[in-house]
C-alpha cells in the first residue's frame, strides 16, 4: 500500500479484547478499499481521531449544511484541524429514514452502499441511536449529489433538529407471533402525514413516534418516544392447557412455579394440581413474562388494539420520563381508526408547539402544566384506566372513586348511544 498512514497507537488498543471494534472497520476502508479517495478520507479520519485521544479534545464543529428544500436531516461536521488532516476537513452525516421495521432487500442495500461509496466515505451505521441509517462522512458539495441519487430510487432524509424525528416500528406480525396490531400501517401513516414536519424544523424540540406490536415493547417506545403506540389486548389471554401440561412434564412443576407463576407481578397465575394453569385475567397487567417463557401455551387474546402513551424521553431538563397513558385501548382496524390516531398526533403536536418552551420535550411540558390541562388542551376525556395501580399508589385518593367511575361509565354509554 503506497498511502502513508497516520500512526494510531491509542486507537490500536481499542482493537484488543473480545469485542469487535469500530476502529477495525475504518482501517478496513483505509487499507483495502479499491477507491483511493475513500482510503485517504478514512486515513485522515483515523489521524484526527488519534489526535483527539491524545489531546482529550474533540475537533468537530457544527455549521449549516442542507439540501434544496429541506431544513434538517444532515448533521454538519467541519474539522478544526483540517489543515493537519485535510481529507476529512468536511465530514457531514446524513440521516436516511429506514423502511418500517427495518425491512430491506439486498438490492436496496447494495444501491445505498454503491451511492455512498460514490459520494461519501463508505462509513455507514445500521442503525444509529436515532433509528436512521447513518451515512457518515461527506463534503458539502457531495451532500446534495448523494441525496439526489438516493431520492431518485425512493429514499428520504430523516429528522434532525427541533422537528418530528424518524419514526420506528418493531419487526411486527411478519416475524413475531405476539403482535397485536399492524405496526407498519400505523408507522407508515404517521410518517406520511408528518413528512413536512420531519424536513423543516419548526417545533420547540424533537418529537418521536415509536410503534411496538405488543407489551414487550421491543422499540422501548414507552421510555424513548413522545408518542408511543403499543399493541395490546383486552379480553382473556388464550391458554392451551395441553401445551401447559407438556411444558410441566418437560421442565417439572417446581420450574414452572419458580420461573412463571411466582414471577407474575400481580400473582394472577395459578398452577393447579392437575398441571393446568388458571389465569386471573382481571389482574393481568400484560407484562408478557409468562407468554415469553411459554409461547406455545400462552398467547394474546383476540380482542386486540393499541394503547397510546405520551411524553416518554431520556434525560434532558427534568430527567427520564416514561410515557403517560392517554388512550388505554383503541382498535386499529379501519382506515378511520388510523386517521383518528393521526388526528390525535396533530392535536398533540399543535398544542405542544403552542405551549412548549424552547428545548422542552412534550413530556416536560406535561409535567410543567399538569396532565389535566394537557388532556383538556387536546380534547381527550379523563379515563380511570389512566391511573397506574390505584390500589398501591398512596397519592391517589380513593374516597369518591366509585361514584366518579360510575359517572365515567355513564358518559361512555351516552357516547355509544349517540
Amino acid at each position: 500500500m503506497a498511502d502513508k498512514h497516520y500512526p494510531t497507537p491509542m486507537l490500536d488498543e481499542l482493537e484488543n479484547g473480545p469485542w469487535p471494534s469500530f476502529v477495525s472497520g475504518i482501517k478496513h476502508l483505509r487499507d483495502d478499499h479499491p477507491d483511493e479517495r475513500i482510503r485517504k478520507v478514512n486515513n485522515s479520519l483515523l489521524g484526527q481521531l488519534e489526535h483527539s485521544y491524545e489531546t482529550r479534545k474533540g475537533y468537530w464543529k457544527g455549521g449549516t449544511v442542507s439540501v434544496f428544500g429541506y431544513g434538517g436531516g444532515i448533521i454538519p461536521r467541519f474539522s478544526e484541524v483540517g489543515d493537519a488532516f485535510p481529507e476529512s476537513r468536511e465530514f457531514h452525516t446524513l440521516r436516511v429514514q429506514p423502511s418500517p421495521a427495518n425491512y430491506y432487500t439486498t438490492d436496496m442495500m447494495r444501491k445505498l452502499a454503491d451511492s455512498w461509496e460514490k459520494w461519501g466515505s463508505g462509513l455507514q451505521t445500521f442503525h444509529g441511536q436515532t433509528g436512521n441509517i447513518m451515512f457518515i462522512g461527506t463534503t458539502t458539495e457531495n451532500t446534495q449529489h448523494f441525496f439526489d441519487e438516493i431520492n431518485e430510487y425512493g429514499w428520504d432524509l430523516g429528522g434532525a433538529g427541533p422537528c418530528v424525528r424518524t419514526a420506528m416500528s418493531c419487526v411486527g406480525a411478519a416475524r413475531c407471533e405476539m403482535s397485536c396490531t399492524n405496526e407498519h400501517a400505523a408507522h407508515r401513516r404517521l410518517v406520511n402525514n408528518f413528512t413536512d414536519d420531519v424536513h423543516r424544523p419548526a417545533l420547540p424540540y424533537k418529537f418521536k413516534f415509536k410503534v411496538s406490536g405488543c407489551p414487550n415493547d421491543c422499540q422501548n417506545s414507552i421510555e424513548r418516544s413522545d408518542f408511543a403506540v403499543i399493541g395490546t389486548w383486552r379480553d382473556d389471554m388464550k391458554v392451551d392447557q395441553d401445551e401447559i401440561k407438556a411444558y410441566v412434564a418437560k421442565k417439572g412443576r417446581q420450574y414452572i412455579i419458580d420461573n412463571v407463576t411466582t414471577r407474575c407481578p400481580t400473582q394472577a397465575l395459578t398452577l393447579n394440581d392437575d398441571d393446568t394453569l388458571t389465569v386471573d385475567n382481571h389482574n393481568c397487567v400484560r407484562c408478557m413474562h409468562c407468554l415469553n417463557v411459554m409461547p406455545k401455551a400462552l398467547h394474546p387474546g383476540d380482542d386486540k388494539g393499541v394503547t397510546i402513551l405520551i411524553g416518554g424521553k431520556r434525560t434532558l431538563k427534568i430527567g427520564d420520563l416514561m410515557g403517560t397513558v392517554v388512550v388505554p385501548f383503541k382498535k386499529l382496524e379501519t382506515e378511520e381508526d388510523y386517521e383518528s390516531i393521526v388526528e390525535m398526533a396533530e392535536e398533540i403536536i399543535d398544542f405542544w408547539a403552542e405551549n412548549g418552551l424552547e428545548h422542552e420535550r412534550c413530556g416536560e411540558m406535561i409535567e410543567r402544566i399538569g396532565l389535566v390541562n394537557f388532556l383538556e388542551g387536546i380534547d381527550i376525556d379523563v379515563d380511570p384506566n389512566m391511573v397506574s395501580s390505584p390500589r398501591q399508589c398512596s397519592y391517589v385518593r380513593m374516597d369518591g372513586w366509585d361514584e366518579e367511575a360510575e359517572k365515567w361509565f355513564e358518559r361512555q354509554s351516552e357516547k355509544a348511544s349517540a
